[in-house]
């Protein structure tokens, strides 16, 4: 065909409509690299030669630049291993990697297994085959596990997959006692290691893990880790040790006794753990911070006041979850928290029967439970655990012959259960009968404020009872007369919001257990009447309640250090709480 052929056939077709079609071979790029790859294979074509350890790899640079920003800027800028047409990566990348990204780049398919996963990345990498690093983070994602989750850390940082270094970094973080067993531990690097033991998020229910840890990699390479000791020592949260190891194992060890910066450090925490234990639970010192970890928030409720349901508050989602349906649907009971169990006892069923019933929720298998029933049916009371003792205090119970029950009288009665040997036993009875008062303990004691019984002359007390000698006795007058409140603990200081008055409904107050002291804090966002609070690391939350016909929608979070209150979720429309417990993520040692 020669050029005029071709031109006279273009004027015909333009005197004519327009018809055009449309031609697409969708296997074409699959062809051609089939094609390219086995002109590779045959050495035919080929333009340049990759050299790794010992073994050559013909191959075009046009395909190489292609795929890779490295050869293509290498082979762009007439750098030398372009114009003598061979690189040589000598050891620095392994021939059987290197192998697998050339299949890549003449296939677009790679193998990824256990084997070459990390090499893969790391070469991919270096090498800018973008796509086939991802891939191998990717499966390395999916294969993190508590004894590769450090070196993954340390592998993903350097490669910057930013992905996988959040999960491994996650994982570290959540199974520090396993990892700091591991090989890679002693590879951390000192700023590394700080970043771990810094994070509010470790999560360890003993500060000695982290004290044991530090010592154990500065002692692994003495000579050149000692200088790296003080700033290690000032990361950990040495005033929440206990009193005694503190005061003779850390103080005493070789390693701060050698060093005048590392002695005052542990001064200086010795005389925030006296603070903490003579006054204030709310010490401002990063030696005494509480980590945030170690607990999770659980929400008992429903579409009306019967709860059915179980939820939980996802910190970092600000989300609440449904977690489990309640067996036994039911209003106006008590729910405590022991270890990583959920104690629910009493309260009145569909038919406003009073109940016994002791139902008991395990976190760790999230499964139900029935407990030995208490002594006195009962609604409307509070409960608290106490040295791995769960009290019930107070409330109502039926009146004889009178169906339903009448709330008219309330109880002084309270009953302490056994959770290892399955058992209820009375003790010493309140002074003053109380229904929805607020139960908690600290300092080793309960603390029963208002809820006294409507008859009753005088200002409400706060009831306190000693375990020790069986026995209640008046600690303070509060300051409000409190019903339908909720309290909550921080140290040797209990928190007590929201109230049934106009006035009480937003209200919060702190009582200094030591001190028996009052003060007034910052008011929570909304009032709040039937709301329920509970302490979490060092803040405390505060979810549910009403006020007249408004009911509160939020969970709303409280800061001691800047006394102010912020909503941190909104309820779900469909839920209603009545409970509000904080449990252990896992089993207490």
């Amino acid at each position: 065909m020669s050029v005029s052929d071709h031109e006279n056939r273009k004027s015909r077709s333009s005197m004519g409509s327009v018809n055009i079609s449309l031609f697409h071979k969708p296997s074409h790029a699959d062809d051609m690299l089939a094609h390219l790859n086995a002109f590779r294979k045959e050495s035919t074509f080929t333009d340049m030669t990759l050299r790794a350890g010992g073994r050559f790899f013909p191959c075009h640079r046009a395909v190489l630049a292609a795929c890779s920003c490295y050869f293509e800027a290498m082979f762009g800028a007439g750098l030398r291993e372009s114009l003598d047409g061979e690189v040589d990566f000598r050891d620095s990348v392994h021939p059987e990697v290197l192998e697998v990204l050339l299949d890549f780049a003449y296939s677009s398919r790679v193998i990824i297994d256990e084997e070459n996963a990390e090499s893969l990345l790391e070469v991919a990498d270096m090498l800018q085959f973008h796509d086939v690093r991802d891939a191998a983070a990717e499966f390395l994602e999916k294969n993190l596990h508590v004894s590769n989750c450090l070196g993954m850390m340390l592998l993903s940082d350097a490669h910057q997959c930013r992905r996988l270094y959040e999960l491994s970094w996650k994982m570290c973080l959540l199974h520090f006692e396993a990892v700091r067993d591991t090989e890679d531990f002693y590879s951390l690097s000192k700023d590394k290691l700080l970043d771990l033991i810094l994070s509010d998020e470790l999560e360890i229910e003993d500060e000695r893990v982290v004290v044991g840890a530090v010592l154990r990699w500065v002692r692994h390479d003495l000579d050149n880790r000692r200088g790296d000791f003080p700033e290690l020592l000032g990361g950990i949260r040495l005033a929440l040790l206990p009193s005694e190891c503190l005061m003779e194992a850390v103080a005493c060890e070789e390693l701060v006794m050698a060093d005048k910066r590392s002695r005052q450090i542990v001064e200086e925490a010795m005389r925030c753990k006296r603070r903490i234990l003579q006054n204030d639970g709310v010490v401002m010192s990063p030696y005494a911070r509480p980590r945030k970890a170690g607990h999770a928030l659980l929400i008992l409720g429903g579409q009306t006041f019967m709860c059915d349901k179980i939820y939980q508050v996802d910190h970092k989602a600000k989300q609440i979850i449904p977690k489990s349906d309640f067996p036994s649907p039911r209003k106006e009971f008590s729910a405590s928290a022991i270890g990583c169990k959920v104690y629910v006892t009493g309260g009145r069923g569909s038919e406003n029967g009073v109940s016994k019933d002791v139902w008991i929720y395990d976190t760790v298998h999230e499964e139900w439970s029935k407990g030995a029933p208490m002594l006195i049916a009962r609604f409307g009371h509070g409960s608290a655990e106490l040295e791995n003792s769960l009290y019930v205090v107070g409330g109502h119970t039926a009146t004889v012959g009178v169906f339903p029950a009448s709330p008219s009288v309330s109880l002084t009665q309270v009953e302490r259960y056994d959770p290892m040997s399955n058992k209820w036993v009375m003790t010493a009875p309140l002074m003053d009968g109380v229904c929805n008062a607020a139960v908690v303990s600290a300092k080793l004691k309960l603390f029963v404020f208002g809820g006294s019984a409507l008859h009753r002359d005088g200002a409400p007390k706060v009831q306190c009872y000693h375990p020790t000698e069986n026995r209640w006795a008046v600690a303070a007058e509060c300051p409000q007369p409190w019903r339908y409140t909720a309290a909550a603990v921080l140290g040797s200081q209990i928190f007590i919001m929201g109230g049934d008055t106009e006035f009480t409904a937003a209200c919060a107050y702190r009582f200094d257990c030591d001190s028996r002291q009052w003060t007034r804090v910052g008011d929570m966002t909304s009032k709040r009447m039937s709301c329920h609070a509970v302490a979490s690391g060092n803040k405390l939350y505060v979810v549910g309640g009403y006020f007249g016909t408004q009911r509160c929608k939020t969970l709303d979070c409280y800061d001691p250090t800047s006394d102010s209150w912020n909503s941190i979720s909104t309820v779900p429309y469909s839920l209603i709480p009545t409970a509000f417990v904080s449990t252990w993520k896992h089993l207490p040692s």
